[in-house]
């Protein structure tokens, strides 16, 4: 809360392109997102072949912001991580599958920390410390999972980690996303990793994903960003075929794209006078226990 008489904080937002190396498609597009100057951060899959392609690719963009997008559940693990992949294959469970296992305790944690320093170490071996740690399908927020992640990324010196808690009052009326954002609120809880009360950060894109409506969404959320910090979770890409085999969001990642990157974007960014920042300026300028605490 504003005290009265005293100056807004500004407000800042970080625009960070997830699925980064799940596609040379969507690497394509998180790029173009990113020397439009609209994308600011992107999270990057680093166990999938397009992971080379996306190193090459940013090494031409030196002002993003690149974290690890931890994967658990497409392709295979670094690691052996044999609680976390099925026997037959050596392949990651499936979604359901993973939540279900981790529900009912039949994750290692060592799995989990092992696999997940991995991936953090193959993005530091090729020249990309992450500068902060999500996860695909927010997988890390489970609270059977979410421990062993916060180790293994302290344990390399991330402290920026993902809370996916969005407020339900953004786009209600999507029944679809209003249960998925009430199930990782109550993850979030369950991890003892709720948001701060004093609301130094925010999350937001869950209320955003819809090829239709992404545009209409987007455009009425500006406007209402909180003083302080956010983050906006986007998936900006090209569908190419190998998207298709990894994930079923495919050409609504063309619509975000070409949303993100208009003139009118910007000009409401520019209007309701809204700072693009990435998680490395965040880090620079806020205290590590207040990070840690945070995000």
């Amino acid at each position: 809360m504003e005290r009265v008489g005293s100056t807004p904080s500004p407000k800042r937002l970080i625009i960070n392109a997830d699925d980064f190396g799940i596609s040379r498609g969507v690497n394509i597009g998180i790029i173009e997102a990113a020397e439009a100057g609209v994308v600011t951060s992107a999270s990057l899959i680093t166990n999938l072949p397009a992971f080379a392609d996306a190193i090459s690719r940013a090494q031409s963009s030196p002002d993003l912001s690149v974290g690890l997008h931890l994967n658990f559940t497409i392709g295979r693990p670094i690691t052996r991580a044999p609680s976390l992949t099925r026997r037959n294959t050596g392949e990651f469970y499936p979604l359901p599958a993973l939540l279900g296992r981790a529900s009912l305790g039949r994750l290692d944690a060592s799995d989990i920390n092992l696999e997940c320093r991995a991936q953090i170490d193959r993005m530091i071996d090729a020249g990309f410390p992450p500068t902060h740690l999500d996860s695909h399908r927010h997988v890390h927020a489970h609270p059977a999972i979410s421990s062993a992640v916060l180790s293994a990324a302290a344990s390399r010196g991330i402290s920026q980690v993902r809370i996916p808690c969005e407020a339900l009052r953004i786009n209600p009326g999507d029944w679809r996303a209003t249960l998925k954002k009430l199930g990782l609120l109550a993850s979030a809880r369950l991890a003892g990793r709720t948001p701060a009360a004093d609301g130094a950060h925010h999350f937001f894109g869950i209320s955003l994903q819809g090829a239709k409506s992404f545009a209409g969404r987007l455009f009425e959320l500006i406007p209402r960003l909180p003083p302080g910090t956010s983050e906006l979770m986007t998936h900006p890409g090209y569908a190419d075929s190998s998207l298709s085999e990894h994930d079923s969001y495919t050409r609504q990642r063309e619509k975000e794209l070409a949303v993100l990157c208009t003139r009118e974007f910007r000009e409401l960014l520019d209007r309701y006078a809204v700072t693009l920042t990435t998680f490395a300026d965040l880090a620079m300028c806020t205290p590590d226990s207040e990070v840690a605490e945070h995000h």
